[in-house]
């Protein structure tokens, strides 16, 4: 039963509109998110040629810009400029609709570290890749938060894996599900395209999304067993000693402790 039915005592359907109202809702996070790329974004892309050629140079990620001319501030500014007007809209969609989940079971702190620390690892990734392969890769942008979004549908697929899910209110699966069909989805995409440096921003966001969000692969949990085997390094050499006092008064205070 959902709560606040009985006592409105209106039946079951205008309970159940309630909750799907407040499970579509964005949240703040995902707000903040929204605000700040749809911003930057509709700048570039409706401004002029020399606008978006400034833009472009000044926050755009490419292996040239952040790592031949160390451009480093780039990487937080990158995920925030959309180039793509369809990406974009993409984008937005699964900010109101889909990723909110995450940030309902998190809370916002964690949810806008998840979305800094895969989004700064797809802009890395992504560059670091074109500089390998060099040539037109060299130049191709790092941008915007598709990275990101294919992050938080893995992270969806392991927090919520048997959970039903109507993608685009049509074709029913679970959460784990749509997690692999996403990323078959970009290997598909990738390889058809060619799509290298793309192909490389978004699979290190997925691979740390699961990181960050698996039990196996949890930050903390490694810490946690960081700690322990530091522990157990530091009290390998102590001994137990019997009680009592040795060698008369003399070493009574060698041994108190």
């Amino acid at each position: 039963m959902v709560p606040g039915m009985a006592q409105h005592g209106r039946g079951r359907g205008p309970s159940r509109w309630r909750q799907f109202v407040g499970q579509t809702r964005i949240t703040q996070g995902a707000l903040y998110i929204l605000f700040a790329c749809a911003g930057l974004s509709f700048i570039y892309l409706l401004g002029g040629a020399d606008l978006r050629a400034r833009m472009g140079a000044l926050m755009v990620a490419t292996g040239h810009s952040l790592w031949g001319q160390l451009k480093l501030w780039q990487l937080a500014t990158s995920p925030l400029v959309e180039t793509d007007f369809v990406s974009l809209l993409f984008e937005a969609f699964a900010l109101w609709m889909f990723l909110p989940a995450l940030e309902r079971w998190w809370g916002m702190k964690r949810f806008l570290v998840f979305a800094a620390a895969t989004s700064l690892v797809a802009v890395a990734a992504g560059t670091l890749v074109g500089v390998l392969l060099g040539g037109v890769s060299y130049a191709v942008p790092v941008a915007g938060l598709d990275p990101f979004v294919f992050a938080g549908i893995v992270a969806y697929g392991v927090l919520f894996a048997n959970q039903p899910v109507q993608f685009f209110g049509v074709l029913p699966m679970t959460g784990r599900q749509l997690a692999w069909g996403m990323v078959a989805f970009v290997a598909l995409f990738v390889v058809l395209g060619q799509a290298w440096v793309d192909g490389a921003a978004r699979a290190a966001a997925m691979i740390t999304a699961w990181a960050m969000t698996a039990q196996r692969g949890s930050p903390r949990l490694w810490w946690l067993k960081f700690k322990q085997y530091r522990l157990r390094r530091r009290s390998s050499h102590l001994k137990v000693m019997s009680g009592g006092v040795r060698g008369g008064k003399k070493d009574q205070k060698r041994w108190m402790n």
